[in-house]
């Protein structure tokens, strides 16, 4: 299949990756609605203390461009409940002078005259004199807002007084002023009823007009320029924190008084948010180099709030913004997004501080802003940083993300982008190309060991001579060469010292060849290195010593990897799905990333959905898969896009019977054209899908070669299965496993006299037997003459195979488990049938007892220990054999070594390990 490359495939990728995200983000609507909408909120929030502030002062003129003020004619006196904090009941005047009937009739005008209203005669308290009336407001206060004193000269001579309370008081923010609202209106209420009745003209006309100066508005307190800074930063830093922690950036949509987007350019203001969004995108993709886990986004963006909130307070007032300030200080300040956008909006919202200001047009973008009188950057020089910025994250994030190591210690050299194979793809099969780094420091180096295994050392002798003539075999698809991986030891901090741990070396220096149009299989106990060989192949992990070319590239360099990922396929061992995608979504992607051609996508998504049998359930999102399904669709999308070399790591996990063996038909398929690496537990899947089988137990190979090498030289023998007929003598039908006994013995004593074995199984219906290899001479005569005394045995069928594939399996791990235990030392607690307990190295087949010699066995008593693999693939004793005298030809226990005797408990016996090959061959004299 003919696949993308080049600037086509990078179109096809991001379009596939634009339609994962636009998927991810309907399907999570929850989260898209608060990356949305939490903007709208935060712009309502500014709308709201706008048009609070706007309502505050909307009752003075101050903030309003006055050309021809409007007068104010005669205001009336107004009621007392009008005034603040007034007590009831109240009045709206009192007044002294009551001992005239003229200043009695003034009083009475005044009331009756009032502008809109006229006075009750209840709201109005007279007094004789002055004193009289100091007298009841200092016993009564708060109950009148001021007071009229008159006093009659002559006949043509009134003079009057007023007293106010001229302290301003305020509600909710708001004062009032009692010169006009009360002393104003009391004033020109007396003059004119005095001017009428001194005239004696009722009706005379006395009209007082007042009027403010014509003057401009005044700047009021903007919610733009003042907080809206620190408000769309907020709402920038919901899509911020998901940035950094997706590595995607979302757009947020803002907003401000109408004023700010009426007077001020369209273009103008959404250039500011949509640059702004940008730069915050790569100052997200920048800092994501920084951090190893999605989780520090929160605390990350939190903290970059807090920060822009600081920052953007001080821009506020004008810092660093003005010529006092050094440029570079400028610049360096300009470098943090928010400080930019601070900056903006502030000179936005000053542009249409008043009605008068016309704004920001795009033309004049470039042009000092309206009253700003700095004038030391320009809207224009604000769309350039933020241009510039974002460029500057972008590439430093690249670099980053190349040099820093991720959570495996992978990285690049610092001067990667050096390299010509860099730009132009050539190379990679030289580890000097461009090569990755391990980034573990210095450690031990690990010495080498011949491997015990005949086939293993074959096997390195043949890649060592393959890689020292630098000759690639054409039919070899991967070789390893001399793979070592080591782990530092941590860190063990204590209150009182600090203890570091030993280096694990998950490998130790792997061998071996991978032949393409076959199925290798790698077996090996839980920790072995399995898991670790693979991450190394495909790059998650870093070698710390050997290669491994992958159709001539090798993984150590960053060039031969980047070519290695696009002829692999990798089913891993855990599942790494997205669980708002479907099934057939996962495929597409895929699909895409691979380079297919866009017109056989559709194609190729339905006929691995078809092989993978979830046909019925492409739509449904993987969340909702079972375990089994997940691993089908993982298989599925490593087989995706006809890769040359497909690692399967556990593939089958949680599937059931039937359609485990229908994926096993599909891998069985796909081994033509192609290289394919298998792990897996089980045994049954090994021995039917393998061309070849390694076993792998503490980082290094045990044994290599087919599946019926490894049996016959590493399983105990063949496996007799001897069934037996049922009785024939029962008039009632036979219960299952119920069958004659009587020839038991006689087959038991038959197997004994001719091969020297004991049945190792014994029911109703069957006997089987563990015959050894060294017997194999014996088995073609013994089996005849078997055969020929079936009706005296009463057999009904004899079957004959070899060990299986698991006992193999268990048999190495008991092995390694062996040396590793002697090596530190450590045991396991073996009761024997008398009750007593003797400590055994871990896997020992074969041990003796010390202390156990007698006249009848002067060499003491031994048992052989049955060992099987608990959940997490350790080794634990599950039984033991009749205690047997220990042969004549075994030496005596080696004393115990100082590692085991720290490692045991105080009084326990010891049991030594006894040489298999001795007893076995002793059994067969």
């Amino acid at each position: 299949m003919n696949l993308r490359n080049g600037f086509p495939l990078l179109i096809q990728q991001y379009r596939a990756l634009f339609r994962k995200n636009l998927l991810l983000s309907w399907r999570n609507k929850r989260a898209t609605f608060l990356q949305l909408f939490s903007s709208i909120f935060f712009i309502f929030l500014i709308f709201c203390i706008q048009k609070a502030i706007e309502a505050r002062f909307s009752s003075s003129s101050d903030y309003k461009s006055i050309a021809d003020p409007k007068p104010l004619v005669s205001p009336p006196i107004p009621p007392c409940e009008d005034k603040n904090y007034i007590k009831l009941p109240c009045y709206d005047f009192v007044w002294s002078g009551n001992d005239s009937a003229r200043i009695r009739s003034i009083v009475s005008a005044i009331m009756a005259n009032n502008p809109g209203r006229s006075i009750p005669s209840g709201k109005v308290r007279p007094f004789g004199t002055k004193q009289e009336v100091d007298a009841w407001l200092s016993s009564n206060p708060m109950r009148c807002p001021g007071a009229l004193h008159f006093v009659e000269r002559n006949a043509t001579v009134i003079s009057y007084g007023l007293q106010t309370n001229s302290t301003p008081v305020a509600v909710r923010g708001i004062y009032e002023d009692p010169t006009f609202k009360f002393q104003i209106p009391l004033q020109i209420a007396a003059e004119r009823e005095i001017a009428r009745s001194l005239i004696g003209v009722p009706n005379f006309s006395w009209v007082v007009e007042f009027k403010e100066f014509a003057h401009p508005a005044l700047e009021i307190f903007s919610a733009m320029g003042t907080v809206g800074p620190s408000f769309f930063l907020a709402a920038a830093m919901f899509g911020f924190v998901f940035q950094i922690s997706s590595f995607i950036a979302e757009k947020e949509l803002k907003l401000r008084q109408f004023d700010f987007f009426l007077n001020n350019s369209f273009l103008v203001v959404f250039s500011v948010f949509f640059l702004f969004e940008i730069n915050m995108l790569g100052f997200a993709f920048f800092l994501s180099a920084f951090l190893s886990k999605s989780s520090s986004s929160t605390t990350v963006g939190f903290c970059i709030f807090i920060i822009g909130f600081l920052t953007q307070l001080v821009t506020a007032f004008g810092f660093p913004y003005n010529d006092s300030i050094a440029s570079g200080f400028r610049s360096l300040w300009s470098l943090f997004p928010p400080n930019l956008l601070a900056k903006a909006l502030n000179l936005l919202a000053d542009a249409t501080a008043t009605p008068q200001d016309v704004g920001i047009s795009w033309s004049r973008r470039g042009e000092c802003a309206p009253n700003d009188d700095e004038c030391v950057i320009t809207i224009n020089d604000i769309y350039m940083w933020l241009l510039a910025t974002f460029l500057l994250w972008f590439l430093l994030a690249i670099y980053f993300d190349n040099i820093l190591q991720n959570v495996s210690g992978v990285r690049k050299s610092v001067f990667y982008f050096l390299n010509p194979g860099y730009w132009t793809g050539k190379g990679g099969s030289k580890v000097e190309e461009s090569g990755i780094c391990s980034c573990t420091g210095s450690l031990p180096t690990l010495e080498h060991t011949t491997p015990d295994d005949e086939d293993v050392l074959e096997e390195e002798n043949v890649v060592k001579q393959q890689a020292r003539e630098g000759v690639m075999n054409p039919n070899i698809a991967v070789q390893i060469r001399g793979l070592v991986k080591t782990y530092p030891g941590t860190k063990i901090k204590g209150c009182c010292n600090c203890a570091k741990t030993s280096p694990y070396h998950a490998l130790k220096g792997v061998w071996v060849n991978f032949a393409k149009d076959q199925l290798f299989c790698l077996l090996g106990p839980n920790g072995a290195g399995k898991t670790t060989a693979i991450n190394c192949l495909t790059g998650i992990t870093p070698v710390t010593d050997g290669d491994a070319l992958i159709y001539g590239y090798s993984i150590r360099s960053s060039i031969g990897m980047a070519k290695i990922r696009k002829l692999i396929g990798v089913c891993p061992q855990f599942d790494i799905l997205w669980d708002a995608l479907s099934g057939q979504d996962h495929l597409h992607l895929f699909a895409s990333i691979k380079g297919l051609p866009p017109a056989s996508i559709k194609s190729v998504v339905q006929k691995s959905l078809a092989e993978v049998k979830l046909v019925e359930a492409a739509k449904i999102r993987a969340g909702s898969y079972s375990g089994g399904m997940k691993r089908r669709l993982s298989v599925a999308i490593a087989l995706i896009g006809d890769p040359k070399l497909v690692i399967l790591d556990e593939p089958t996990t949680g599937m059931d019977p039937i359609t485990r063996r229908h994926v096993w038909d599909i891998i069985e398929a796909a081994k033509k054209g192609r290289a394919i690496v298998l792990t897996t537990h089980s045994m049954e899947e090994a021995d039917i899908l393998s061309d070849r089988i390694a076993i792998m137990a503490k980082g290094r190979l045990r044994c290599i070669g087919t599946s019926i090498r490894l049996k016959s030289k590493f399983g105990t023998g063949f496996i007799a299965n001897v069934s037996f007929n049922r009785s024939a003598n029962r008039q009632t039908p036979p219960v299952r496993d119920e069958a004659d006994t009587t020839h038991h013995e006689d087959v038991k004593r038959f197997f004994k006299h001719h091969l020297d074995v004991s049945p190792k199984e014994e029911t109703k219906s069957f006997l089987t037997f563990v015959i050894p290899h060294d017997r194999e001479k014996l088995l073609t005569n013994f089996f005849a003459e078997l055969q020929d005394r079936e009706s005296e045995f009463g057999i009904s069928d004899i079957q004959l195979g070899l060990t299986t594939l698991e006992e193999v399996f268990l048999n190495i791990a008991k092995q390694a488990e062996l040396e590793t235990a002697t090596a530190e030392g450590r045991l396991e607690t073996l009761t024997l049938t008398s009750g007593a307990s003797v400590e055994v190295p871990v896997g020992a087949r074969f041990v003796g007892i010390p202390g156990t010699e007698s006249t009848e066995n002067p060499r003491g008593i031994m048992v052989e220990v049955y060992w099987e693999q608990d959940d997490s693939g350790a080794l634990c004793i599950s039984g033991h054999s009749t205690e047997t005298p220990v042969p004549p030809n075994v030496h005596p226990a080696p004393p115990l070594e100082a590692t085991s005797r720290r490692n045991s408990r105080r009084g326990q016996v010891h049991g030594y390990v006894i040489d298999p090959n001795l007893v076995i061959n002793r059994n067969s004299l």
